[in-house]
């Protein structure tokens, strides 16, 4: 009896401590304090890492966590004691999937890199940098010197011998990924073979439904609120006027040293949510069952959003064709793709000429094939997924 009671509790505690194995703990980077660079409240910044092994154990995967941004005193005050705002409000352990997996059948090109999902607790994409701390609101806005601060602690860590590094994030991380992707490079050794993917962070400049600059004032807030624009990519500033404009990746992008993996859809969910039809550009309501979902739009609907892809397709088109941009654009109503396994690497996950992302991006990253793909126009494509946005 005995015995089979011990029997019937083996796998439930085997599969309690497999899960628990697979959990990453959260690291505090507490010497980041005394140089200002803290979240929101003034807590410290904040990664979880999952050391590399065997093959991979001098390769380095830096993922940025989305989260969108505050744009003034009030919205960053919504913030500050949230996980958004503090790292004493975050999660102590997280479960690595998608381009963050350890498992090799799940993630084969970067399964024993050191990987690491920095967590995202300032607002403003990791650009801020306001010296002032109002005694009213206890506001810290330092983004820039957290990035710092962490990318810092993980050379110290060993990333400072690092033979291969991928810069990536999603949705504001995304935006991340391709603001600090050649900050990130020239911080590594020279030798270190740096490439970077921005996941649904190409953000668009285009006008909202009812012709508004909506995106453009919304930057334009951020950039002011948190003193971004000396921190955005100079390459960007010294020729893009106003200088705030080098928030949005189509501008950035032109002007980057770095390889670039863009991993779009020309149909982001967030995107047409926030940049096309934002509630405060449709009053009347009209788009909001369009906007949740393209089954539900009209036929006038449908074209203005079909317009924006065109958009959307055009500033892609800016950048010009390079080995060293790749991309993976598709026509799924969705945003982020990487760090989900279902649409990283699985049975059905979505595809670009029968390539799933996880095939695309390391073909890309490791020079085996220059991908560079464009999805025919919704709703073409069978092997879209309607997935929760994960910004």
């Amino acid at each position: 009896m005995a015995g089979s009671r011990l029997f019937s509790i083996f796998p439930v505690c085997f599969l309690v401590l497999l899960l628990k194995a697979q959990s990453i703990p959260i690291t505090l980077v507490q010497s980041g304090v005394a140089k200002g660079a803290v979240c929101l409240d003034g807590s410290p910044p904040a990664y979880h890492f999952d050391k590399g092994f065997g093959a991979g154990i001098n390769n380095w995967l830096v993922h940025i966590e989305g989260g969108a941004w505050c744009k003034d005193t009030a919205t960053c005050l919504s913030r500050k004691n949230t996980e958004r705002g503090s790292s004493s409000k975050m999660k102590k352990d997280m479960g690595f999937s998608g381009i963050l997996s350890g498992k090799k059948n799940s993630n084969p090109d970067f399964y024993d890199w050191n990987r690491i999902k920095i967590r995202y607790c300032d607002g403003s994409s990791f650009t801020g940098d306001v010296e002032a701390v109002s005694p009213s609101t206890g506001l810290y806005l330092r983004g820039a010197r957290v990035w710092r601060a962490i990318i810092d602690d993980l050379l110290a860590k060993g990333m400072n011998k690092a033979q291969m590094a991928i810069l990536s994030g999603c949705s504001a991380g995304g935006l991340s990924a391709i603001l600090h992707c050649d900050n990130f490079k020239d911080l590594l050794p020279a030798t270190t073979k740096v490439k970077c993917i921005s996941d649904a962070g190409f953000f668009l400049n285009a006008k909202d439904i009812s012709g508004g600059q909506t995106i453009q004032n919304f930057f334009s807030q951020v950039a002011a609120t948190h003193g971004s624009t000396k921190n955005l990519p100079a390459s960007c500033t010294a020729r893009t006027t106003p200088a705030e404009l080098c928030f949005f990746p189509q501008y950035v992008a032109q002007t980057m040293r770095t390889p670039l993996f863009i991993l779009n859809s020309a149909y982001d969910s967030w995107q047409l949510k926030n940049i096309l039809a934002p509630s405060s550009a449709d009053s009347g309501n009209k788009w909001s069952n369009c906007k949740l979902d393209l089954k539900k739009c009209s036929a006038p609907q449908l074209q203005t959003v079909q317009d924006f892809r065109n958009q959307f397709l055009n500033a892609l088109s800016a950048l010009g064709k390079s080995p060293s941009k790749g991309m993976f654009i598709l026509s799924c109503y969705a945003h982020c793709h990487a760090g989900r396994q279902i649409t990283w690497l699985a049975s059905d996950s979505p595809m670009l000429g029968n390539t799933t992302i996880a095939k695309a991006f390391g073909d890309w990253y490791y020079d085996r094939d220059a991908f560079d793909r464009i999805d025919c126009p919704y709703p073409c494509n069978p092997t879209c997924k309607a997935v929760p946005d994960d910004s």
